[in-house]
């Protein structure tokens, strides 16, 4: 237990100030990782395993998408506001995980339906015609957007492989011991700083560039 609680406030020592105090948890994770689960309640075991999975064989296909599950108003931090607006969340969330020329293809699934960036016209035309999840559960969440990801991809002329290991239903476990999910958030936390510097970097040599054109005028 103290192991765990070590690596657990390592993580938060890790973390740039900018990170804690945007109280955006997807934007966060979705640096490092394809797939923001909701902390509580968690997404079993076996959906997480097949989302992770398919998610994976996506990028292997040239389509190489990030999946934000939002359950509930708590997943979004300190903007709440954005809660059952997937489209305008999704706009959001685009933006803190975008950098330099980098901008990955993102889905947004929340109990009311989808938000998309940057899947290209035939996929964004598609994200309509999805079946919203079956409840407002994080599980049915992960079902909707394992079903969501290979249509999508298809749609942008990408075939993605089957993967084994069909979700068991009413499984609820947690998908990983917190040993684990805190060595995770380590690395994330590790990310998050290495891209946030980079961004304040360039920002500062932008209005470097600025001021000095400014002075020669």
């Amino acid at each position: 237990m103290a192991t765990v609680l070590a690596l657990a406030a390592l993580a938060i020592a890790l973390a740039p100030s900018s990170a804690l105090a945007d109280g955006d948890p997807a934007s966060d994770v979705l640096i490092g990782e394809n797939v923001y689960y909701p902390y509580s309640p968690a997404v079993s075991t076996s959906l997480q395993k097949r989302l992770n999975g398919e998610t994976a064989a996506a990028a292997r296909a040239h389509f190489p998408i990030k999946v934000a599950l939002i359950p509930t108003p708590a997943d979004l931090g300190a903007i709440p506001t954005l809660f059952d607006k997937p489209q305008e969340y999704a706009h959001f969330l685009d933006q803190e995980i975008s950098f330099l020329n980098v901008k990955p293809l993102l889905l947004v699934v929340m109990p009311d339906g989808y938000g998309a960036q940057h899947l290209g016209s035939a996929a964004t035309k598609a994200v309509p015609s999805l079946n919203k999840p079956a409840s407002a559960q994080s599980n049915d969440l992960a079902r909707a957007a394992i079903a969501a990801v290979p249509k999508l991809a298809a749609a942008a002329g990408h075939r993605v492989a089957n993967v084994s290991g069909a979700p068991t239903p009413g499984d609820t476990e947690p998908a990983l011991p917190a040993a684990i999910l805190a060595a995770a958030a380590i690395t994330s936390a590790a990310v998050v700083v290495l891209v946030r510097s980079r961004r304040s970097a360039a920002g500062r040599r932008e209005r470097a560039a600025h001021e000095s054109c400014s002075g020669r005028g």
